[in-house]
């Protein structure tokens, strides 16, 4: 049999596991009757007789017998019903999910503004993997923004196939594990969701920690995904620290070019106004580094090394440095956290008063860095997305009373481009409108991605009531260094 599909997900008919789950249930309702009236009935008549001899050994023992059967297959129903409902719980969520996420693409933007997102096709692709690519093709080429889109597209529904194979092998296993393969004998390993088979492989993965691949990692928040709250409080308490080095609070928001940037990389032959444009450019890094401007010194002799390659967002230093960011990101918080915090306790009272964790993630948001006071981050970043990734835990406190925390991180990420017919000046030093966009064009300079996370921080979100105390301040950034400092940010290779 060849992988999953993207086809296999979207036409998969879950009304037929539906009615398993639901004909299942009815045989767990049936077998508690048999083994109760085996039990209470047969066994208790057995065990009460006034008889002696072989024939009342032998019946004794067979009666022993078969209301112990009754118990195992009702204990074995139970284990199958419990595994199949959950597999199409969570098999709905994952179809749902992609079958709106196609739709989305088809369907695009045509009202945006500036300019239009059109809209893309969906296909499968080899090995479980998808293919996205635009429904229309322009003479100008495929814009930077709609090849984020096809590969946000392309990565997230690869990924819901992977969950779905994955939710599948999952079942298997418990379902051959609850059985035992003899028919003969019920009475085996018991399931009483998919967290028994699902929970040894994340704490695994999470072991790993920064060592995990990328394949690992994309596993791994699969798996966080599927997990009850109880096990994800148990994975949590036990690999946090391991959790976070592996990614585990990575933002699933589209993180994608804002516009569609300068055009076509090196598709002009460079002039000699380009190349001066070039050297007028390393002078304004240079002197953006004497004005301590380290980071757009950092940002456009990036852009002049011509690599593409992408690099980090210092997220501590920008909120450290900038009052608007950090309010900014409090307001995203603030506008959640009462959610949150009744989100993880209905969850917790659920489930009986233990410990329970829930992820969370804010929406896209953009914020602008303001020119004048923030000079430094205006040109190194100009406007950026940011959004707030965390997990929610309750566990309980003293008397019983739950406490419920967050553990959060910002996360910031933004194409660095210059939009046609823009220009820059610093000091005294200007280059007219549209020269800088015309170096990436005509090849003497490359745009490139920009993205970051924060470090890691707790807040309490209270007890007996919400918490109102002011939010962790962002790390000390420490020393700043230049362009020319080993010890800065570098990019990644």
């Amino acid at each position: 049999m060849g992988a999953f599909t993207y086809t296999d997900l979207i036409a998969l008919d879950l009304g037929r596991l539906s009615s398993a789950v639901t004909d299942w249930e009815t045989m767990v309702g049936n077998l508690a009757t048999l083994q109760t009236t085996a039990r209470d009935g047969l066994l208790k008549k057995s065990e009460a007789a006034r008889w002696q001899g072989v024939n009342a050994t032998v019946t004794r023992d067979f009666v022993r017998k078969a209301a112990k059967e009754f118990g195992d297959l009702h204990k074995e129903a139970q284990s199958i019903h419990a595994v199949l409902a959950d597999a199409h719980a969570e098999l709905s969520q994952i179809q749902k999910r992609a079958r709106a996420l196609t739709d989305e693409a088809r369907k695009g933007d045509p009202d945006r503004v500036p300019e239009p997102d059109h809209g893309l096709l969906v296909t499968d692709a080899k090995n479980g993997t998808v293919k996205v690519i635009e429904a229309v093709c322009e003479v100008t080429g495929t814009s930077q923004r709609t090849k984020d889109r096809m590969q946000w597209y392309a990565d997230t529904l690869t990924g819901l196939v992977a969950h779905a194979a994955e939710i599948d092998a999952a079942v298997t296993r418990a379902l051959r594990k609850s059985h035992g393969g003899d028919p003969h004998n019920a009475g085996h390993a018991t399931y009483t969701s998919l967290d028994e088979d699902q929970l040894p492989r994340a704490l695994k993965l999470a072991a790993l920690g920064e060592d995990a691949n990328g394949g690992q990692r994309a596993e791994l928040r699969r798996l966080w995904g599927s997990l009850s709250p109880e096990a994800r409080a148990e994975l949590w308490a036990a690999r946090k620290d391991d959790l976070l080095a592996a990614g585990l609070l990575s933002p699933t928001v589209k993180r994608i070019a804002p516009d569609k940037g300068s055009g076509r990389h090196g598709a002009e032959e460079p002039t000699f106004t380009e190349f001066m444009t070039k050297d007028k450019m390393r002078m304004l890094a240079s002197g953006s580094d004497w004005q301590g401007m380290n980071d757009a010194s950092r940002h456009m002799q990036h852009y002049l090394e011509n690599t593409g390659t992408p690099l980090d967002l210092p997220v501590d230093k920008m909120l450290h440095d900038d009052s608007g960011l950090r309010v900014h990101t409090d307001e995203a918080i603030r506008g959640k956290q009462d959610a949150w915090r009744e989100q993880a306790l209905e969850e917790f009272r659920r489930n009986g008063g233990r410990p329970v964790a829930i992820p969370v993630e804010t929406g896209n948001s953009d914020y602008s860095f303001p020119p004048g006071t923030q000079d430094n981050w205006f040109y190194a970043v100009g406007s950026t997305r940011t959004n707030v990734t965390g997990v929610v835990t309750v566990v309980p406190g003293a008397g019983g009373e739950p406490r419920v925390g967050l553990d959060y991180q910002v996360n910031a990420w933004d194409r660095y481009n210059w939009d046609e017919g823009k220009g820059v000046t610093i000091g005294p030093l200007g280059i007219p409108d549209g020269q800088p966009s015309r170096l990436h064009t005509t090849g003497l300079a490359q745009e490139f991605d920009m993205q970051g996370s924060s470090s890691v921080k707790h807040y309490d979100l209270g007890s007996a009531a919400s918490n109102d105390d002011p939010l962790p301040a962002p790390d000390d950034p420490g020393r700043e260094g230049t362009r020319q400092d080993p010890g800065r940010e570098r990019t990644k290779r």
